[in-house]
């Protein structure tokens, strides 16, 4: 049993006693974030990015979903049969719903006349100022100095705040025991969850501790339609694509800083 799976459940057990759920909530949260520590193998960055080029994307076949199945199929994500209980870690969705306000209303009319209607890939954005983080009681989010915006399944206690304050939907509470749902092959690198615990998108953290890109980069690379890389190094190839083609972010008015851009 790892400590602080031990630390949650020294701490229930204060609860039970009668010394109330918030004390023993501050108590699991002043317990410290897991200590991030890079392995020999591991891809480092500053700060970890993404670019979705939408024009690369639209070149795919005719309803390619391969970045959303590769990241579903590696991370044991499960396919529920009723909408309401859904958990998505990568997925596609129109450009309205995508980007339902613009800093840029010109930019925004040239984008729904051209791409109105197409599907666009969104995930978690991995924020600079990420409120989930902000509003998370036990610390079961939180954000790794490389930028990577976590969860730790073991301190989850299923409140949603983290949902409710995320602007971009990309949280998912398993209202369900997951495991009964997953459809494909059971991949014993990842860890399946429990019902009660959210889950996202970790910009494949696992993968990049072992030297690899994320699986939706992988899967996606006939035609580079995500490009993931160092936005803190200028040199790379995120910070290159950048450079020569205009993007966005959705919503950047809210001051969350996104580590996620689109290239139309």
């Amino acid at each position: 049993m790892d400590s602080t799976r031990r630390r949650f459940l020294q701490i229930a057990g204060l609860s039970v006693l009668g010394l109330g759920v918030k004390p023993a909530i501050d108590a699991l949260a002043q317990s410290g974030q897991p200590e991030f520590v890079h392995g020999p193998q591991a891809l480092t960055g500053k700060r970890w990015g993404m670019v979705v080029d939408q024009k690369k994307c639209l070149k795919a076949k005719e309803g390619c979903k391969l970045c959303v199945d590769a990241c579903h199929r590696v991370h044991n994500v499960p396919s529920m049969d009723n909408p309401k209980h859904e958990v998505k870690w990568i997925w596609q969705t129109p450009f309205d719903q995508a980007f339902p306000d613009s800093e840029n209303e010109y930019m925004k009319e040239f984008v729904q006349d051209s791409m109105k209607g197409l599907p666009f890939i969104v995930l978690c954005n991995h924020c600079d100022n990420p409120p989930c983080v902000r509003v998370c009681p036990t610390k079961a989010t939180f954000r790794r100095p490389d930028g990577i915006v976590m969860m730790d399944y073991h301190r989850c206690i299923g409140c949603r705040y983290c949902m409710a304050a995320c602007p971009y939907g990309a949280r998912s509470l398993n209202w369900r025991d997951p495991r009964p749902f997953i459809k494909t092959e059971l991949d014993r690198d990842y860890p399946t969850r429990t019902r009660g615990v959210v889950e996202k998108c970790t910009f494949c953290d696992e993968r990049l501790a072992k030297g690899l890109m994320p699986a939706c980069v992988d899967a996606c690379k006939e035609y580079k339609a995500l490009v993931f890389g160092d936005l803190g190094d200028p040199k790379s190839e995120v910070r290159e694509l950048l450079r020569q083609n205009p993007s966005f972010r959705r919503k950047p008015q809210l001051g969350t800083q996104p580590s996620v851009y689109y290239i139309v």
